[in-house]
């Protein structure tokens, strides 16, 4: 008689915790609708002991009023990323319960919820790179890679913006990641015209935009394709390894991605990058021939193989790379630009030694040679920036330059013609 009364007890217990709980989430679910977030939270934080003996859906029911509530103080600006994290952790928690269960009641919502979080985290994200707030905007764009990991171009964009935030902790950790996945980010990309907007906005695919078009919503389509961003990845990963010290891992890291991306040319250029940093000048120059020889018609190759020759202070190879570049595509915009600021690098040493002259009749004369010599550079100057300003006429640093090269030669009218189109 004595042990069944303990069973009796036992039971009443349970129950009594049963009905407890059940009541918190009402609860904090009047607590949400009165508008008290915060207070559904922390009546619901008492309650999470319980959760784990509750049946499945109690406990779908508690995430779900917790994920809702986290959300509604995301909405609200409070502590937006983090109690958008949180909310987006409780919704996927009652997901996976359900799942198990066989019972879908609040998955479908649930699901919904976490979408519209993940949009919230990226455009939150993009004010926050946009007020130069990098840090912040990495994580938040890192917690919409974790909400949704087949979407791995917020991975990468996650640690492009933890580089300008000179988060280069974070930001190893995600170029990691993403060596770890093979993300390349190749592919094409679709786009149209939205006619109510004017804007041009992106499709998942050809059918999609072309539906779009077909409906007359949208027009002007366009088709581009998008090249592979493991050449930039790399490199970025190289460059942190070696600031750390961590020379031959670098190393290590880009031989291991040429063996796995062997038709990858842009990690060609990387590792020549790497060498160049690192000063083995032999190598270097043993990967910008393997990188001619593997493809001599790629222009952002040849591009590239000016950049990198600019960088080493090799300006004849340079100009021969930009000169190539142009010769395979003459709608290359940055060769022009590119091949500009490498002849105007020639103005500095000549206004240094016309600044160190006398007023004698030899140094008079000096002088006047350098003079014509600085207005030979800026004429030489003029039909690569006007091109780049043809080619790119919205950038204001081409004009700007433009202008300036004009007016230094006293071409008034000129300037006055570019400066009329900006």
């Amino acid at each position: 008689m004595k042990s069944r009364y303990v069973i009796f007890a036992s039971a009443l217990l349970i129950s009594a915790a049963a009905f407890a709980q059940k009541d918190q989430i009402k609860n904090a679910e009047k607590a949400l609708k009165g508008g008290d977030a915060q207070g559904a939270i922390t009546i619901l934080n008492d309650a999470e002991n319980m959760v784990a003996n509750a049946k499945d859906t109690e406990q779908a029911q508690f995430y779900f009023v917790k994920g809702n509530a986290y959300l509604d103080l995301a909405n609200k600006k409070v502590e937006e990323s983090k109690n958008l994290s949180l909310s987006a952790e409780s919704y996927k928690k009652l997901i996976d319960i359900e799942k198990a269960s066989g019972k879908q009641k609040y998955s479908t919502q649930a699901a919904t919820s976490i979408t519209d979080i993940k949009g919230k985290l990226i455009n939150s994200a993009i004010a926050d790179t946009q007020s130069n707030k990098n840090a912040e905007g990495s994580k938040k764009l890192y917690d919409a890679y974790l909400l949704d990991k087949k979407d791995t171009i917020n991975l990468y964009y996650a640690a492009s913006t933890a580089v300008n935030g000179q988060d280069f902790d974070a930001a190893l950790k995600m170029y990691e990641e993403l060596k770890e996945i093979n993300y390349s980010g190749k592919g094409t990309s679709y786009t149209a015209v939205d006619k109510a907007s004017g804007t041009e906005v992106g499709f998942s695919n050809a059918k999609e935009r072309d539906l779009a078009l077909k409906l007359g919503t949208h027009e002007k389509p366009k088709t581009e394709t998008i090249p592979s961003k493991r050449g930039e990845i790399y490199k970025n990963l190289a460059l942190i390894l070696v600031q750390k010290g961590r020379t031959e891992d670098a190393k290590k890291a880009i031989a291991d991605a040429r063996k796995t991306n062997p038709d990858d040319s842009s990690l060609i250029l990387t590792e020549a990058n790497l060498y160049l940093e690192t000063k083995d000048y032999e190598k270097y120059k043993v990967l910008v021939n393997e990188a001619l020889q593997k493809d001599p018609n790629n222009a952002d190759l040849v591009f590239n193989l000016g950049v990198i020759s600019a960088g080493a202070k090799n300006n004849a190879d340079a100009e021969k790379y930009y000169l190539k570049t142009i010769e395979i595509n003459p709608a290359y915009a940055n060769a022009y630009i590119n091949l500009s600021v490498l002849k105007l690098e020639a103005e500095k040493p000549i206004i240094d030694e016309m600044n160190k002259l006398g007023t004698s009749a030899k140094d008079m004369k000096r002088y006047d040679e350098l003079k014509v010599k600085r207005e030979n550079v800026f004429k030489s100057v003029i039909p690569y920036l006007k091109k780049a300003n043809d080619l790119d006429p919205k950038n204001e640093d081409i004009a700007k330059t433009l202008i300036g090269v004009y007016n230094a030669l006293e071409m008034t009218a000129e300037a006055k013609a570019v400066k009329a189109k900006m």
